[in-house]
């Protein structure tokens, strides 16, 4: 089964611009065949759904094809994949639904290791309620978050435990089929964020224990959809605020207002682009060639991490933060001398992009120590990436660190 990285870049225009694209852990490039699918929906028409005519039936259809290619992905049933214009609002559309069931003296766990988008909406919500917010905490050294604290964070009044799937700056992937099967021993729900885990490997809804799943397409080469994967029975037994004539069924009365429905083709083209990155055995199914083919992307961002990695750390004036034993290709680093913004801008003057600042990751950039003072940078792989992105990333680090540019 091949990887072949060079035939990948190829199909990414974006990529011809002569920057080296570092810059995946906040968003994807898109490759011809998303573009092609999104351009295709509109050259042959579209209309809203529930129509009697040709456009309404397309539209449908591609909605449908959507919530499969998403819960092929992930393991879900298309029934349960609800589909939103991001992962942050269709997060703050699930607290809000599911505190409404929350009463004063209940508690939610959260991670100090999550994106802001897996906090503060649950945070708020259970302001609003009453309940009270517990805290899992990173270890600051090693980037780890240990399953063995939530014995102590959870009770028979927890009703929600929220965790990431992987941290969207450290890249540390904690064990969280041990988490939500402690959550779920006490009866509490699990609403796990996959926004950064899912371009990195296999993903398995269940056997994570997710009972919520979250993920985002445009950081896996897909558009700005944001998806949530559920099982329908448990879907069907929450009720959000919708408009009185909006469908009622599951899982379309989580869904408000008109979507962007071209981008919707978009999102299942993304979805058949990582299945084929591996050329797996063509009598699979979809879901068989999206479980080989990012295993194959795991190895092979593992393999050239190693290398961004071992760089960096021979450098004597970078600072790496985060040493996990299981993480995704994402290094968060500082220069001596030096403010995130002042390496990050030298950086892409050299035409290589990096992130730097909190990147959202408020709660763990703060126990670091960093947000304050400007965060750090981050350079992150996805498998569109190569050693020449990798080896300029390195030459640039290291000039700067010399005190040129």
């Amino acid at each position: 089964m091949g990887f072949d990285a060079a035939a990948i870049r190829a199909m990414y225009p974006a990529l011809r611009d002569g920057y080296a694209y570092l810059d995946g852990a906040a968003g994807t490039q898109v490759p011809t065949p998303v573009i092609d699918a999104i351009a295709a929906a509109y050259r042959a028409g579209i209309g809203n759904a529930g129509g009697p005519f040709p456009a309404s039936h397309r539209t449908e259809a591609i909605v449908s094809e959507a919530r499969s290619a998403v819960a092929d992905l992930v393991g879900g049933e298309p029934g349960g994949v609800v589909l939103g214009p991001n992962s942050t609002t269709v997060v703050y559309r699930f607290a809000q639904t599911l505190a409404d069931t929350w009463r004063p003296g209940d508690r939610i766990v959260l991670s100090r290791l999550d994106h802001d988008a897996n906090i503060r909406p649950w945070a708020q919500a259970a302001a609003r309620a009453g309940a009270e917010v517990r805290w899992a905490e990173a270890d600051p050294v090693t980037g780890e978050l240990p399953a063995e604290q939530y014995d102590a964070l959870l009770d028979e009044r927890t009703r929600l435990v929220a965790v990431t799937a992987a941290s969207n700056v450290i890249g540390t992937r904690p064990d969280v089929a041990a988490i939500t099967a402690k959550a779920h021993a006490a009866g509490a729900l699990t609403f796990v964020d996959g926004v950064h885990a899912t371009p990195h490997g296999p993903v398995d809804v269940r056997e994570m224990g997710a009972d919520f799943y979250i993920t985002s397409a445009y950081k896996w080469s897909g558009p700005h959809i944001g998806a949530l994967v559920a099982a329908p029975e448990l879907l069907d037994t929450l009720r959000p605020d919708k408009l009185l004539p909006a469908p009622d069924g599951v899982p379309d009365r989580f869904e408000t207002g008109t979507p962007a429905y071209a981008d919707f083709a978009g999102l299942a083209a993304a979805v058949d682009h990582l299945a084929s990155l591996a050329a797996p055995d063509p009598s699979l199914s979809r879901r068989g060639k999206l479980l080989a083919s990012m295993a194959a992307v795991e190895r092979y961002e593992h393999e050239l991490f190693g290398t961004l990695l071992h760089g960096l750390e021979e450098l004597p004036y970078v600072t790496l933060y985060g040493k996990p034993a299981h993480r995704t290709a994402t290094a968060f680093f500082r220069v001596a001398g030096r403010t995130p913004r002042e390496v990050a801008e030298p950086l892409a003057y050299r035409r290589v992009n990096v992130w730097h600042g909190h990147n959202y990751a408020w709660e763990l950039t703060g126990a670091l120590g960093l947000r304050d003072s400007g965060g750090a940078v981050r350079a992150g792989l996805v498998h569109y990436n190569d050693r020449s992105d990798v080896d300029r990333l390195l030459t640039a680090v290291a000039e700067l660190g010399a005190g040129e540019g």
